[in-house]
């Protein structure tokens, strides 16, 4: 006990000798200091790396099923396999062709940066790098150069990557040129039927009308020809009496 008060002593001396302080000031400006120091050094410091996935995962999580040919469905039909149902494949469709990504659920499944694209054709989204409503489709007419060879290498990508299970259903549309002939057509067609009726009987009326006077105008004719012929015969007669 009294070497640990012959060194307090001593470090008391040796505190206010070099610095000038009591010991109880000296000791608290240096808590003051490691206070200080520990506050900027958490706003200096880099934040935590995110956690990885794979850490994430439990290492007995259960494989993954083997995909399923699903053949040629609708664009409705393959909605249902947006990833919302745990218990049916994650589907995602480019340029009509339709690829199970269920492996990379993680990236195309509900919470996912491209969650927007499962369950349908975003190809013109995927060409354009667009996460826009009107660009989730799969029409890509308009296209730049690059924007389509942008998407050829997503296609490349899905090839090599996820096994295709399908195509989607084009459903056949009626141009809207062909409905307004096929609609004019068939207004039109009693018309055409009336103008045929009418044209018809009087077509008759007239044939009926031109044979009746056709032949009077032959068996006058005939006659003025008989009568011409009996009276030179009648005139040759004459002249041989006055010869």
């Amino acid at each position: 006990m009294v070497a640990v008060a012959e060194l307090w002593e001593t470090l008391s001396h040796a505190i206010h000798a070099y610095t000038g302080l009591s010991p109880a000031a000296f000791f608290t400006a240096v808590a003051v200091a490691a206070a200080i120091y520990h506050l900027v050094a958490s706003f200096l410091a880099p934040p935590p790396p995110p956690p990885r996935y794979r850490d994430s995962v439990p290492e007995e999580s259960e494989p993954l099923p083997p995909p399923v040919q699903l053949g040629e469905i609708t664009e409705e039909e393959l909605k249902a396999y947006d990833g919302s149902d745990p218990k049916k494949p994650l589907l995602m469709a480019i340029k009509n062709q339709i690829y199970d990504v269920t492996q990379s659920r993680v990236f195309y499944g509900p919470g996912g940066p491209y969650a927007l694209f499962a369950g349908r054709d975003a190809s013109r989204a995927l060409a354009k790098m667009s996460f826009e409503p009107q660009d989730l489709t799969s029409d890509i007419s308009g296209l730049g150069p690059f924007e389509l060879d942008a998407l050829q290498d997503w296609e490349y990508k899905f090839m090599s990557k996820y096994v295709k299970v399908g195509t989607i259903k084009k459903s056949e549309v009626v141009s809207e040129e062909a409905a307004d002939v096929s609609s004019s057509n068939t207004e039109n067609a009693p018309e055409n039927h009336a103008n045929v009726a009418e044209t018809v009987p009087k077509t008759e009326a007239d044939v009926a009308e031109t044979v009746p006077k056709t032949e009077g105008d032959a068996k006058e004719t005939d006659s003025g020809a008989k009568d011409e012929d009996v009276k030179e015969k009648r005139s040759d007669d004459v002249v041989a009496k006055e010869e």
